[in-house]
């Protein structure tokens, strides 16, 4: 099991958040279990009024939304939903996936590999 933990804006000018969700995609399709844990800025992944700026060739919210339909795990800290982000207090996309640090601690404990961006 590989739990992946994000940190950064989607759209900040770099790929950090969209080379993580090609990361943790490669891997749940070459048969790997994936966690993916949004904390801090990344938490704007997981709110649908965040669009994709003209400049940017994906929809980072939309690869999200795909990948936990298929089955990926996807937990964001509910702490950050107030604090983090361009759209605080936002509601996430789905509100079963606002979580806890206990539930990342989980998962750490739990996971071959943890890989944070």
């Amino acid at each position: 099991m590989t739990t992946i933990v994000l940190n950064h804006q989607p759209y900040d000018g770099t790929d950090v958040a969209w080379n993580a969700l090609r990361l943790a995609k490669t891997l749940f399709k070459s048969g790997e279990a994936v966690n993916v844990f949004l904390m801090n800025d990344a938490v704007d992944l997981a709110r649908d009024m965040t669009t994709k700026p003209e400049s940017y060739d994906y929809d980072l919210v939309m690869m999200l939304k795909k990948m936990y339909n298929e089955g990926i795990a996807l937990q964001v800290c509910g702490t950050c939903n107030t604090r983090c982000g361009l759209f605080k207090n936002a509601p996430y996309f789905d509100e079963e996936v606002s979580s806890t640090m206990q539930v990342l601690a989980d998962w750490v404990i739990q996971s071959d590999k943890v890989i944070t961006f």
